[in-house]
């Protein structure tokens, strides 16, 4: 693995080292960890690289990593950057014969989504998208119960992504990690929306097999001088008839990381939170309520292939997120070796769901903004 930012003062670069770290089928060899190429030299330095595999740009990166032999070069690069620096680094390595692993979202914009969408397809190369919340066990449980009718058809999902942390305008004290999410030119067009509400966007569709088909939004920024939402709430309307809400918010004061699912269909309903993500609730019509939880009795293989421990040992974000680099090495080791990855391992979001989430994002705003009720996803 090369990496694309992540340097010194990062969050985010940390928690994709430490998840490709965890399984042990990743080695982490180079990067451009800073667009200061000083800062990249010594973020190098504290990761225990050589020297001569710290680049000052991503470009200078992939230029001389593909000028090494096979085996010794980077196989793929991962993208930790803002948002408005995720498309160069992934056009160019996909234009190089590198595979991707991206943040979300995808890009800054819809247009770059698309180049990127049709950049995969013509390569044929393999393109990762970090919506890590698909990767806990309870939510590949959840999703595999749906697809075998266990709930019967769904009729409605509520989707709640509730964090507190700008509940004030903490851009202003000199926040990187609020600064770039809170800024248009880094951003793109949404704050809160294109943030966390991707990701609700993205675990109902994941959990359910089901498509938006229609969205009505309200977004606010509530905090003065904010130039993004910093909230908003949707209502959708999904591709089976399933009606749906989904509500994504950092001024929800006290909240943490409060992403949940609630999914109702014909004969029974799933809850899941990813404040206590070993857990998935199930509600029957003609039965008890039940608490299954990771790893405790028959759970479904997909359930099975992404717990790591025993029960009772938690697994929680970084494990999750984990899933999302291990299945994509496994499909990488194997596109090396020129075989079939085994099926289990092909489940992590793609360029395609990236494309999505930005037409989300898109969508949600032009709704908001407009004085029709409903606008088409698509």
């Amino acid at each position: 693995m090369g990496m694309v930012g992540g340097g010194r003062g990062a969050f985010i670069g940390a928690v994709h080292r430490m998840a490709a770290a965890l399984d042990g089928q990743i080695e982490f060899v180079c990067g451009a960890f800073s667009s200061d190429p000083e800062k990249s030299k010594a973020s190098g330095e504290d990761f225990y690289l050589s020297s001569d595999r710290v680049y000052g740009s991503y470009a200078e990166m992939i230029e001389k990593e593909k000028q090494l032999p096979e085996g010794v070069r980077m196989d793929f690069i991962s993208i930790v950057t803002p948002n408005h620096v995720h498309f160069g680094p992934a056009k160019m390595a996909l234009e190089n014969g590198f595979h991707v692993v991206c943040d979300k979202p995808l890009a800054f914009n819809m247009e770059e989504a698309l180049e990127l969408e049709k950049l995969v397809k013509e390569t044929g190369l393999i393109f990762a998208l970090t919506h890590n919340y698909t990767g806990y066990p309870m939510v590949k449980h959840a999703r595999a119960m749906i697809r075998r009718g266990d709930l019967g058809k769904i009729r409605k999902v509520v989707v709640e992504y509730p964090q507190g942390w700008l509940a004030t305008k903490v851009e202003d004290t000199g926040s990187k990690q609020a600064g770039w999410r809170t800024d248009p030119s880094r951003s793109g067009i949404a704050g809160a929306m294109g943030d966390i509400g991707t990701h609700a966007e993205n675990l109902a569709e994941y959990i359910t097999g089901l498509r938006i088909k229609e969205i009505c939004a309200d977004l606010t920024a509530f905090v003065e001088g904010r130039a993004l939402d910093d909230d908003g709430n949707v209502l959708l309307r999904f591709d089976n008839g399933a009606k749906g809400v989904l509500h994504a918010s950092q001024i929800s004061v006290g909240e943490e990381n409060n992403l949940n699912v609630r999914v109702y269909g014909e004969k029974g309903g799933l809850e899941w939170h990813q404040m206590e993500p070993n857990t998935l609730v199930a509600k029957w019509l003609d039965q008890p309520t039940q608490l299954l939880r990771t790893g405790v009795g028959e759970l479904s293989p997909e359930s099975a292939a992404h717990t790591r421990i025993p029960a009772g040992h938690p697994e929680g974000y970084l494990e999750a997120f984990a899933s999302i680099y291990r299945n994509f090495a496994y499909c990488v080791q194997a596109r090396l070796a020129g075989k079939k990855p085994d099926p289990l391992y092909e489940d992590f979001p793609t360029v395609s769901d990236g494309v999505r989430g930005m037409r989300f994002i898109e969508r949600v705003v032009a709704s908001s903004n407009s004085d029709e009720k409903w606008l088409p996803f698509d």
